[in-house]
Formats: structure tokens, sequence, C-alpha cells
């Protein structure tokens, strides 16, 4: 779910008195770290890390959020916003906006935007809050060991690559749902540049020749995929122009025929031909009867604002409610910013929040819900558990239980505020870095890798290290669990629109970038750029960015208990707010690149 290079020991312990750490070079793409690794000191590792990368950048002067009036949106892709802002200055609104960035995703960033995935959309129209569930499913043939050898153990790959993988994509169903709903402009207009982009071509960028062939053993492995994405055996180069008839072609279909298109007739006859062909179960017939549902957003008061995110199948808006709960409670405003006080609680309050997630799945088996683990008596006694100076281990730490109370990488998310404020938070998927690795023939869209979001073990931890528990074993029909954190939070005439790929990490970048928000009162790019940490019940470490702890900080934090390590990224989070007179902000995350804009730019 998490896009971008990323260290590949970003998850280990650190366990080496001699950790050598050279950096290569730090960019808006990526900051290359080698690290090599021995038995010894956690603590000497870490510090070393901290030494050799300057903690500067924790108080550094940010760039200014773009500014401006008439509507903003921040996504992954430069083309993809690019198309929510012609669709802004047509005349559309939010809704308009989101779906033609999230269709121009599609095209220009294949790592996690798509037709052949999957996600989730917070809104806020008119002051009135929804959110859109439009989550991919289990196939019909789906069963719950079809992942498992027949002494129980888990088969290699079988839940990540080929259609095995895939469940059955919501992202036509959703993206067209979302504007039948809400949106303003004819349905032809907001496909028109997502489809440009296809047949006429567009630039690939450095990103996406990265993204390439950081996959392209998986991408091999198909011929279909590899026709497209890799010709002549290797990525296209940046600064060529790339051309997508078939998915041109495809789209032409979904703008004429709306959801039907996609999902009935020969594309979806396309779909089946082609995971049968790799062994797959998705069949035409899981397609036709896919349906997106809207639900009743996750919403709670924080620290004087509202805030609205997604519920389940999404765990994402539980562990944010979860974590400003316990935040308020235990006083966290009043603690020294950056000091370990706060990075001490906010671990304790992320390892509790995850716990509870072993509990949740698809809403029809989840063994607790919002109303249960956001209810104040539960918040109470969690917050009791947690002491101020020493970190508890996870083992110890216990998930809901009714008799304790009776009396969440490849994802992508783009953020959208229109002139009037209207809002829309929207998150979307293909699970791993270009899903399961199969590319449609004739329709020209890649398949997802969702089915992994499952417990296709439960008990043992899935490709994010989330630990998972039976609420969200495979079964027909079935919604897969999920992190996506899409949430809208207001005040008076502000609004902030936020959420974040990155798997386990989403609800944990998502929160700090708000607390940075609606606590501390950071500007807009501020709050987006400053580093992070991040904790998820297990494994039993906090990791941080390079630069997010002091060596001061980091000392006191292992003094207290708690295993740290470090990430090269957490979260890849998107940004727009909108403010009283009209007055709109976009932020892109420098950990990216993405790409942020508004409508007509304040000229200084």
């Amino acid at each position: 779910m998490g896009g971008g290079p990323e260290l590949k020991t970003e998850n280990s312990k650190l366990t080496t008195p001699s950790i050598v750490c050279t950096m290569l070079k730090y960019t808006r793409s990526m900051m290359h770290l080698a690290l090599s690794r021995t038995w010894g000191c956690r603590m000497a590792a870490f510090l070393a890390v901290v030494s050799l990368l300057s903690i500067g950048a924790i108080e550094a002067a940010h760039p200014a959020a773009v500014r401006g009036s008439g509507g903003a949106v921040a996504s992954a892709a430069p083309a993809a916003t690019q198309a929510g802002l012609e669709i802004l200055r047509a005349g559309g609104n939010a809704a308009d906006a989101a779906v033609a960035t999230a269709l121009a995703l599609a095209v220009v960033h294949p790592q996690a935007g798509n037709l052949g995935g999957g996600g989730f959309a917070v809104v806020r129209f008119g002051g009135v809050v929804g959110a859109l569930d439009f989550r991919e499913t289990a196939p019909a043939k789906a069963s719950h060991d079809m992942y498992l050898d027949e002494s129980g153990e888990p088969l290699p790959e079988a839940s990540l690559v080929g259609p095995k993988a895939a469940g059955v994509p919501g992202s036509p169903a959703g993206l067209y749902e979302l504007h039948r709903k809400h949106g303003k402009l004819p349905w032809s207009r907001v496909v028109a540049p997502a489809l440009r982009l296809a047949r006429d071509g567009f630039v690939v960028t450095e990103r996406l020749e990265h993204g390439l062939a950081e996959n392209s053993e998986l991408l091999a492995r198909f011929p279909e995929t590899a026709a497209v994405w890799l010709p002549d055996g290797r990525p296209p180069a940046a600064g060529t122009m790339m051309h997508l008839p078939e998915l041109a072609a495809t789209l032409e279909v979904y703008r004429d025929r709306g959801v039907h298109g996609l999902t009935e007739g020969p594309i979806a006859a396309a779909v089946e031909i082609a995971a049968r062909r790799h062994g797959g179960l998705l069949r035409a017939a899981d397609l036709a009867t896919y349906r997106s549902v809207w639900r009743e957003a996750v919403r709670f008061p924080a620290f004087g604002w509202q805030m609205a995110s997604m519920p389940l199948p999404s765990s994402g808006g539980i562990i944010l409610g979860e974590t400003c709960g316990l935040l308020e409670r235990l006083d966290w405003e009043e603690k020294q910013r950056f000091g370990a006080d706060r990075a001490h609680l906010l671990a304790e309050a992320w390892r509790r929040a995850y716990a509870d997630r072993f509990l949740l799945g698809d809403p029809r088996t989840a063994l607790a819900d919002a109303p249960q683990l956001l209810a104040a008596r539960w918040l109470d006694l969690r917050a009791q558990e947690i002491k101020p100076r020493k970190a508890t281990d996870s083992e110890r730490v216990r998930a809901w239980s009714r008799d304790q109370v009776q009396e969440a990488d490849q994802t992508t998310h783009l953020s959208v505020v229109d002139g009037v404020g209207n809002a829309v938070a929207l998150t979307t998927t293909l699970n791993g870095s270009f899903g399961c690795g199969l590319l449609v023939p004739g329709v020209g869209f890649l398949l997802n890798n969702e089915m992994d979001d499952f417990a296709t073990a439960p008990g043992r931890p899935n490709m994010y290290g989330l630990v998972q528990g039976e609420a969200n074993s495979v079964g027909p029909g079935k919604r897969m669990l999920s992190s996506m954190t899409p949430t809208i939070a207001w005040r008076g005439k502000e609004v902030l629109v936020v959420g974040s790929p990155g798997g386990s990490r989403i609800p944990t970048a998502t929160a700090q970038v708000l607390l940075n928000l609606v606590v501390d009162g950071d500007q807009l790019q501020s709050a987006v750029d400053r580093p992070r940490i991040h904790h998820q019940w297990m494994p039993d470490i906090l990791l941080a960015e390079h630069d997010a702890l002091s060596p001061e900080t980091a000392q006191e934090l292992e003094r207290r208990g708690h295993e740290l390590g470090v990430r090269l990224k957490i979260g890849e989070v998107h940004a727009v707010r909108g403010l009283a007179g009209g007055v709109v902000e976009a932020a892109q995350d420098p950990r990216g690149p993405g790409a942020a804009g508004v409508v007509r730019p304040t000229v200084d």
C-alpha cells in the first residue's frame, strides 16, 4: 500500500553498536540510506543514525503551501492534480475533481492509481458528511483456507502474485457512484482528462520509471504486463512519451456506458479470461454483482475540531479516533513539542488502537465496531493503562472485549476542496505496488492483490507486519480490512482534507499531520513536511524517520523501554485546506513527490 523507494531494512530492529550510515542524496523523491547490522547495543545504533543525519529539520523552516482561491487539489502525480484543477476551472465541484484526479492517476500512476483496485472516500457537501466504501471484495469462489497448504502453512506468494491474489475491483463502481451522487458536470467531461492522457500520451516521470524498475521482476512474470510497461525488457525512461491505447479504449467505454461498461460485457469477460489463464478466481459474475456502499462516517470531536473518517471495513477512522481520544485524556496538548513525553504517548496510544484492530474486518463479521471502541468508558480504561514513564510490552496489551466494558504498499491518496468548501478525501489502492502484477490484455489496467489484506493465516503477520484475527479471515463476498484513513476535519469556516498511502502506517501519518495542524497550529506545508514516527502494536518497535527524534529524546525513549527503529519514510500525506473568504491551500508531501495546486493562485 505504500509507494516509492524505501529503506530495505526499515522494519528491522536496530541491534548494532556501529551502524555505518552514508547519506547518498536527499531529493524530493528519495533518500538512499545504507546500514550495516551486527549484534550489539540498540541505542548506540539509533544514535549513530540520528547523529549522522542532521536533526535540524525538526524545527527547520518549511516552504509555504500553494495558496489561492477557486479550489485546491493535492495528489501523487502532477498530471493528475492538473486534471482535477482543469475540472474545477470548468465549473466542476469537489466530487467532479476528485473523480477526474483518481482516473488520471489510473493512467499516469499505475503503481496505485487504478480501475482494477478499490478504495474509500469521505465527503462533506453542504455540511453533510458521508463515507463511500468501494473496497474490493473476495470472489464468490474464495474460501477460508485458499492460501494455505495441506499442513496449514501459508503458500508462498499465493496472496500476493497473480490473479489468485485479486479481489473483485471496486473502483469502477465507486468513482461512478461518487459522481452520480455529488457530481455537477456531465460524466463525459469528468472522464475526459484521463482519456486524453491515455490516448494522446503523458510524460513518464522519474517516480514511475523508478517504480517500474523496482518491480520489474514482478511485472516480467506476466507477458501481458511486460508488453506494456517493460517494452524491450526495460521500463520507459523518464521524459519519454507513453501512450496507452487499450486503457484509452476502456475509458471510452466507461465514458459512454458508465459502470456497466466495465462490469459487464467484453471488458468483464476479458478480466475473467485473464484470471483463468493464470489460475485466478475472478469471474465476470463477480464484477456484475459488485456494489459500492454509502456508510456512516466515523465522527468524533478532537481538540476543538470535528472530524470524520472512514468506518469499517477500514480500521483507519477507528485508529484515528482512538488516538485522538487517548491523547486528549492524557493532556498531550500540554506536553513539550518534539519531546519524549509526546512520542511516548503517541506510541502507547497506537499500541492499543492497533491491538483493537485485531478484532476488525468486514462490518458483517467484525468483533467490535466504532461505537464500542470510541466509547468514553473504553477510552477511559485504555488511558488508565498507560504509564507516563514506562513503555508497555505489546504482548501484555489485550484487544477490546465486551467483559471489560460492560455497563490497518501501494496506495495513493488525493484531497480536494472546491471554491464553496465542499470536500473529498479519497484513498485508492492496488495493495502492493502494481498490484498482483497482471495487466488485463485488451483492457489495459492492472489487477490488485488485495486478498493479502485478509488474514490469510489468522494470527500471522501480512506483508505490512500486521497481525490480524479471525474476524478478517477470507470468505466469499467479504470486504477485507484496510488501514486507509481519508479524513475531513472542520471548525467554523475552516476545513482540512488529509490522507496518505503507506499500508499500516496510514493512520499514524494522517494523525500526526492533523495534530500538527489542530493542536500546534502549523502552517499546512509545515504540518505535512515534519518528520514522523510509527508504532502498530506488533512488531513491538517504535519506528522513526531519520530526523524525527533528537538524540536526547531517543535516549529517553529507550530508557522508558521503547525499542527504536529507523524507517526512510512514513506515509505520503496530501492535504488541502479551505479557509474563510474562499481562500484555499494545497500541500504535497516531499516524501513523494506529489503535486499540489489551486485554481487561482495568489500572486505575491
